[in-house]
């Protein structure tokens, strides 16, 4: 994965790019070509480990909650951090997104445009497709 997104290069604070260390795994193994994974693993720097996720319903495999990246858990963690007091790294008040929405916030944060605007155009710079993009009903929910 780390050479395949190579191309991508120079995110707007504060995206960047980060080598892949996912804890506990050790496999090599590859998964042939053409054949759907059943579950996925996500993981974050303060979590307690690994999240298995079924790939066909985006539920956790031991618990059947939703995953910690589905986009519900995404945006109450963005609100909370829109709560928090500024700091001289942090965004200007008026760089953020209105909280009517999920989806307008998502469409009214100008960093996370252009860095998403350079990574798919850095995909297909490099011969990898385009980003699949869910349909936009799914991010219009408020909190």
């Amino acid at each position: 994965m780390r050479r395949r997104l190579a191309t991508v290069k120079h995110l707007p604070f504060p995206y960047r790019r980060r080598p892949l260390s996912p804890p506990g795994l050790s496999s090599r193994e590859v998964r042939p070509a053409g054949k759907p994974a059943s579950v996925s693993l996500n993981w974050s720097c303060g979590d307690g480990g690994l999240e298995e996720v079924s790939s066909s319903t985006g539920r956790r495999t031991d618990s059947g909650t939703p995953s910690r990246l589905c986009s519900r858990s995404a945006f109450i963690r963005w609100l909370k951090l829109q709560q928090q007091p500024l700091s001289l790294n942090s965004p200007k008040h008026s760089d953020l997104p209105a909280l009517a929405s999920c989806s307008a916030s998502k469409m009214s944060a100008g960093r996370y445009q252009r860095a998403m605007q350079r990574f798919s155009s850095a995909l297909q710079a490099g011969g990898l497709g385009t980003w699949l993009r869910k349909p936009p009903a799914l991010h219009n929910f408020s909190m």
